[in-house]
């Protein structure tokens, strides 16, 4: 009996003295830095490592270039992580580097854009929404609204996902759409969107394609041009995008949860690394309208960075 104590201690002594192998993950994101939406996927990313006890790191260029983000994945498969997720806002110029991941036996997961070309390139699952579709719908509501002409503000010229995104809501909509390009200055957006209200009094529509960088603004242009009557809606949100609908002074948000988009693939990652599981398909994270009737709902937890 002494002899099997003394057995159970020792292999007990060494269980506890042999550490542990780490699960690391790497995030490649193309969102900005001054981008409130891309923290919300960063604090996902971050609960789902607490969460599961996985090492995350989540890097992203300093501005949409998909140059820089090409040598950030090239830059995480060289550090042979358990698991890659990846933003993929252009295939072509992004899937040379993807590859390079899965042919050394990382496995991917893409998040938030390149549903439609994260198979080809070798991604296990997709993790998102389908931008097209997801502005059919908001087309298709403003104009159900009474909308007749709109513009779709554009602060990212070159992301795929947002052409998709315009190109849906004009399908939507049906009527007369134009694309106005901005750059993710809230200043210049405000003072092009109030010179597109200026110039075009019969202008009834805006879809902003980011809600704090441009809703915002949007709002704030409508507001000082008295055009109250303008429906105003944004993809994702902002607690300051959500306190204009609730005080109706915008129409809706189109919120894709991307706290999701963040959390769910570290999860996969981490599940797949311990046990080898992977869901059978891709998960739709939006969309979603957050309108007037559910905006107050969700600000507490969009202020604290969780929608």
């Amino acid at each position: 009996m002494k002899k099997l104590l003394a057995a159970a201690a020792t292999i007990a002594l060494v269980a506890a003295a042999t550490p542990v192998l780490a699960t690391d993950i790497i995030v490649v994101a193309h969102g900005q830095a001054n981008d409130p939406f891309w923290s919300v996927v960063k604090n996902g990313a971050e609960k789902a490592a607490k969460d599961t006890g996985v090492n995350v790191e989540f890097r992203s260029p300093e501005t949409f270039d998909m140059v820089a983000m090409g040598q950030l994945i090239d830059a995480a498969v060289n550090q042979d992580p358990d698991g890659l997720v990846v933003s993929i806002p252009d295939g072509d110029a992004l899937g040379p580097a993807i590859k390079r991941a899965v042919d050394a036996g990382i496995p991917v997961i893409s998040m938030n854009s390149g549903s439609d070309v994260a198979h080809k390139l070798g991604a296990k699952l997709h993790v998102g929404q389908s931008e097209f579709d997801a502005g059919k719908v908001a087309g298709a509501k403003l104009a159900e609204m009474g909308g007749k002409k709109a513009i779709c503000v554009n602060q990212e010229v070159g992301n795929v996902s947002l052409d998709q995104r315009c190109a849906g809501f004009a399908e939507g909509f049906g009527k007369e759409v134009k694309v106005l390009p901005t750059s993710n200055d809230p200043t210049e957006v405000e003072s092009k969107v109030r010179a597109a209200l200026e110039s075009d009094k019969d202008l009834d529509v805006i879809l902003s394609l980011n809600a704090s960088l441009v809703g915002e603004p949007a709002v704030k242009a409508a507001q000082a041009l008295g055009r109250d009557k303008v429906l105003i809606s944004t993809f994702d949100m902002s607690s300051g995008f959500l306190k204009d609908i609730a005080d109706g002074k915008a129409a809706f948000s189109i919120d894709q949860q991307q706290y999701l988009q963040g959390y769910l693939p570290v999860s996969f990652l981490a599940l797949h690394a311990q046990y080898g599981l992977m869901p059978g398909g891709d998960v739709a994270s939006g969309p979603n309208l957050v309108t007037k009737e559910t905006a107050a709902q969700v600000i507490d937890l969009s202020s604290k960075g969780i929608r």
